[in-house]
């Protein structure tokens, strides 16, 4: 698996070859194994293959063309519903309608993708995940109808991959662990950690057509703006309260 990881690309272009159910099924039975919260399982994940149920999902995910062209897209859920029906039906009193349930069950959602996506990668298949769902959640709620207590929380394209794109840079291991407790960073770990990742050409190039003089502001002037998260915040908190995570 090790060899996997760190091969691994993030693949935006899909053969039209099928990924068969037989083989998504097992998958997707595999990665059951990943630990989760009180063996409860707190998720659920919605396998998405029709022309059509794609398209209605584009728009949420800023119509981005591997959306429609993959062979497969599955939407991970927080799911707290399915544990709530089991406790009233069985004479229990759930009371799962708040935040910490839904963190809890975003974590054995996530926790779950990132097995399936490991598992799916070592047998050849090619995944995208898309951090659009958290942007536009009622969006992809309606599209898929999911109940109260089921929150979208991850989306991954699905597919035989018919790219092999250069692997995302990643920062060195010193800038992300600490040992014992965490030490904060100084200007000269700044410097150090990020040397790298601001010198390579491609990232240097994205500073020039973005007209900026930093990488760091090319992410929070132009990617990941205060306004875009502040207005997102406030429709992941809708959602939140529209799926009865929040009052």
């Amino acid at each position: 698996m090790e060899k996997y990881i760190k091969q691994r690309r993030t693949i935006r272009k899909y053969s039209s070859a099928p990924v068969e159910p037989q083989l998504l099924n097992q998958l997707l039975s595999v990665a059951e194994q990943t630990p989760t919260m009180g063996n409860l399982q707190l998720y659920s994940v919605v396998v998405t293959r029709s022309d059509e149920a794609k398209r209605q999902l584009a728009p949420a995910h800023f119509s981005q063309p591997m959306v429609t062209e993959a062979p497969v897209v599955l939407t991970f859920c927080a799911d707290f519903r399915r544990t709530t029906l089991w406790a009233e039906q069985r004479q229990a009193s759930p009371g799962y309608d708040n935040f910490l349930s839904f963190i809890n069950a975003a974590t054995d959602a996530l926790l779950y993708c990132q097995t399936f996506c490991n598992l799916a990668e070592a047998r050849g298949l090619g995944t995208c995940f898309l951090g659009t769902t958290v942007y536009m959640p009622e969006a992809i709620i309606d599209a898929l109808h999911l109940p109260r207590l089921v929150m979208p929380v991850a989306t991954i394209t699905l597919g035989w991959p018919a790219e092999e794109p250069a692997q995302s840079d990643r920062l060195p291991i010193s800038a992300i662990v600490h040992e014992e407790q965490y030490h904060d960073y100084t200007p000269a770990d700044i410097d150090s950690h990020y040397a790298t990742k601001e010198q390579l050409p491609e990232n240097r190039h994205f500073v020039e057509i973005n007209n900026k003089q930093t990488l760091a502001q090319v992410f929070t002037d132009c990617r990941y703006t205060r306004r875009d998260n502040e207005a997102m915040s406030a429709t992941l908190l809708k959602a939140l309260r529209r799926q009865g995570f929040l009052e």
